[in-house]
């Protein structure tokens, strides 16, 4: 049986010893993963940790999924798009974060990566995230998010294009 670290006087882990197996094993993964979408780890964290809560009564079938891990980060992406459509969090939370000095400070080259990334619609900045982060060939990300191959080129193009001018490298050193 499971507790986590630190908590009292709640029920412990009774469940499926797999499940949590699956948890450990796969939220640091997801949550770099969508900060990267989201912007900001805070949000990416609750992301995911809803998209873990929504699989719990799912697991059952999901877990003999070839991927499970993609069925949590689909989720995540749309609970990450869900809160961009309604502004939620993203900008205040980043400015409190800095405002109190919240927040370790980033090299600089991660922040002109995230600064970057914040300029594509989100939807371009699934792909590059699971194209260029993960590494995943254009078929499995077109099946993994539900569009057709051609979207998934044409997103890349986009974003590809609109990042291009941001990340461009200095060549006098």
């Amino acid at each position: 049986m499971w507790a986590p670290a630190g908590v009292t006087d709640v029920q412990v882990w009774d469940g499926d010893e797999a499940l949590r197996e699956f948890y450990v094993a796969a939220y640091s993964r997801l949550v770099q993963v969508l900060t990267l979408v989201c912007g900001s780890r805070p949000e990416a964290e609750e992301v995911v940790q809803e998209a873990f809560v929504r699989l719990l009564p799912r697991w059952e079938r999901v877990r003999d999924y070839d991927d499970p891990e993609a069925w949590v980060r689909l989720v995540a992406f749309r609970l990450a798009s869900n809160r961009r459509r309604r502004g939620q969090y993203l900008v205040g939370a980043l400015r409190r974060a800095d405002r109190l000095g919240l927040s370790p400070a980033p090299s600089s080259d991660q922040v002109d990566v995230l600064r970057a990334l914040a300029v594509l619609p989100i939807k371009q900045r699934q792909v590059v995230v699971l194209h260029h982060l993960l590494d995943e060939p254009i078929e499995q990300i077109a099946a993994e998010l539900g569009v057709a191959e051609g979207t998934v080129k044409s997103r890349l193009a986009r974003a590809r294009q609109a990042l291009s001018p941001l990340l461009e490298v200095s060549e006098h050193a």
